[in-house]
């Protein structure tokens, strides 16, 4: 009689005797020495002259203007109005990418009326129409909400449309089998299928906004991170603008973030994120 021993399950040479959260320690590690080592070349050059302060401020002196900055109340004040203009144009520019995707999505002749306005729509570059948006909503606030809200409009839609057409076929069928009218269809089989899409259209509306945002504030702005910008460039304040850029970085980082931690949220379901 031969014994049958099983097959020893070979342990990665990285994770044996250690959890997985703990064997990818190292490599989180790893990922800040390239931006610590160019913070400390960036200072080491500022230092011995090679990067001029008037070209660019050291990282020292960015921490300490971003510090007085935020102790003076200044920097909150003017993060407050552009997070106000940048979610005014987003949940414009959401709603109606939502509403289109919607009607173009589940309607032949919807897609045939709306879509090809949207595709043309995607061809023009917003920042294009920002001398047009002056003209015709003046230097305030409606220009910078509305550039924001129009650049937002296509990646919503362009993920929604694609999320609901496809949805798969036989979820339909089996719908429709089971009785269930056309809303029901669409509230319960449709619209769950596409949140993905939608989700991932909310994170490219983000990072769009966020970017439509940097230009919508040159316009006149005499509030906002832009504004502070334009105070720093007529004073070659370089350390203010560095400052601004990298609120304007955190402000991106932390949207998406937050959608991630929304898609975690809602779709718990999916097997992806049940192995999570």
């Amino acid at each position: 009689m031969v014994a049958t021993v099983a097959p020893r399950q070979i342990a990665s040479p990285v994770t044996e005797g250690r959890p997985v959260s703990q064997s990818r320690l190292p490599l989180i590690r790893q990922r800040w020495v390239s931006p610590v080592a160019l913070l400390v070349l960036w200072e080491f050059g500022s230092r011995i002259g090679f990067i001029p302060s008037r070209v660019l401020a050291p990282p020292s002196t960015v921490a300490e203007t971003f510090w007085g900055l935020t102790i003076s109340g200044e920097l909150p004040y003017n993060l407050l109005v552009s997070l106000g203009r940048a979610s005014a144009g987003l949940a414009i520019g959401v709603v109606l990418g939502i509403v289109l995707a919607l009607a173009a999505g589940l309607s032949r002749r919807g897609e045939a009326m709306i879509d090809p306005l949207v595709q043309i729509k995607r061809t023009i570059p917003t920042l294009a129409l920002t001398p047009l948006f002056i003209i015709w909503f003046g230097i305030g606030e409606q220009p910078k909400i509305l550039l924001i809200a129009f650049a937002t409009v296509f990646p919503v839609y362009l993920n929604l449309f694609n999320g609901i057409r496809s949805v798969d076929v036989r979820l339909i069928e089996a719908a429709r089998t089971l009785g269930l009218s056309r809303l029901e269809i669409v509230t319960n089989v449709v619209l769950p299928g596409a949140m993905p899409s939608l989700l991932v259209g909310l994170r490219y509306a983000l990072g769009v906004a966020v970017l439509v945002l940097v230009v919508a504030e040159q316009i006149n702005a005499a509030s906002g991170l832009g504004a502070l910008i334009n105070h720093a460039r007529d004073f070659m304040q370089t350390d203010v603008i560095v400052v601004c850029v990298m609120v304007y970085a955190i402000l991106g980082l932390t949207a998406d973030m937050a959608v991630r931690r929304i898609e975690t949220k809602v779709l718990a379901w999916r097997p992806s994120m049940l192995n999570n």
